[in-house]
């Protein structure tokens, strides 16, 4: 591990992005027009004394996970990413992991997002960010390991997942995640992460085998969708999804008809969050 070498890229990578570049208020009284390391440390999802300790050259070396939210919160490129693996003493990601390092431009596009549900996915489904509206509408996907990371795995392996979409819109969604999948599954190759995803799935789910026999093959999302909220109720939305260059990562944008039912519910979501309407009922 290159102390001094880490120690300098962090601050001059942090010192390179404004406030406004990760979404967050430019506000008054700055010294300086870079972000501070406790706006750093809280993009990274760790504590501003770790974080500062790092910059100071005192900091134990970060595990691999950390170098990843240090990676995404500085916005950095693949190139920089695999450069901080390297001066920090580990072996950049390999290439088939490579979706999971959020692409920098989607991730701009997200940080000015804040009054509508975003959220990016990986080419396998899986959440790698979404917004405050997101986690309202869809609540946090984050917390996922293993092949539960995949949003497709989830769908034909537990029944919750499937809650948020109409009872007579879950046969399509169904050859909806299949379908991506496959599209997948084509660019990556047998012995990938998505051949692991359709290896398992197809043990566990008699749905997904039938379907994957279809051969059925999309990279789309559809246009418009009823999801259920469980305070709200159904909610129409237009779905709009921006690719990376390589499709291996998409946004997903959310949108209500202004003066629409579905339109005030986005409102009234984005000020009541991820409360509920009423305490859940307790057993007596």
């Amino acid at each position: 591990m290159d102390r001094r070498a880490l120690a300098d890229f962090l601050r001059r990578r942090r010192e390179a992005l404004r406030p406004e570049d990760v979404g967050l208020p430019s506000g008054a009284r700055r010294r300086a027009p870079g972000l501070r390391r406790e706006e750093a440390a809280a993009l990274a999802a760790m504590s501003a004394d770790y974080y500062t300790r790092l910059e100071q050259q005192r900091g134990p070396r970060p595990s691999e996970q950390m170098l990843a939210s240090l990676a995404r919160a500085l916005r950095l490129t693949g190139d920089e990413r695999d450069y901080l693996f390297q001066i920090a003493g580990h072996n950049p990601p390999a290439s088939v992991a490579d979706a999971t390092h959020v692409a920098p431009a989607l991730l701009r596009v997200l940080d000015r997002l804040n009054d509508t549900p975003a959220l990016i996915l990986s080419n396998l489904g899986e959440t790698l960010v979404q917004n405050r509206m997101a986690d309202a509408l869809f609540g946090d996907k984050s917390g996922h390991t293993g092949l539960a990371r995949s949003g497709i795995y989830r769908w034909f392996t537990d029944p919750s997942e499937r809650l948020c979409y109409p009872e007579d819109d879950r046969d399509r969604q169904s050859r909806a995640q299949v379908a991506n999948l496959r599209a997948a599954y084509g660019s990556m190759g047998p012995q990938s992460r998505a051949g692991e995803l359709v290896h398992a799935l197809q043990k566990v789910s008699p749905e997904f085998a039938g379907l994957w026999d279809r051969h059925e093959v999309a990279k789309r999302f559809e246009d418009h969708k009823t999801l259920i909220h469980p305070e709200l109720g159904p909610i129409e939305l237009d779905c709009q999804a921006l690719f990376t260059e390589d499709q291996s990562q998409s946004l997903l944008v959310l949108t209500a008809a202004p003066r629409t039912e579905a339109h005030e519910k986005l409102q009234l979501l984005a000020v009541l969050g991820q409360e509920r309407f009423t305490p859940p009922r307790r057993n007596p």
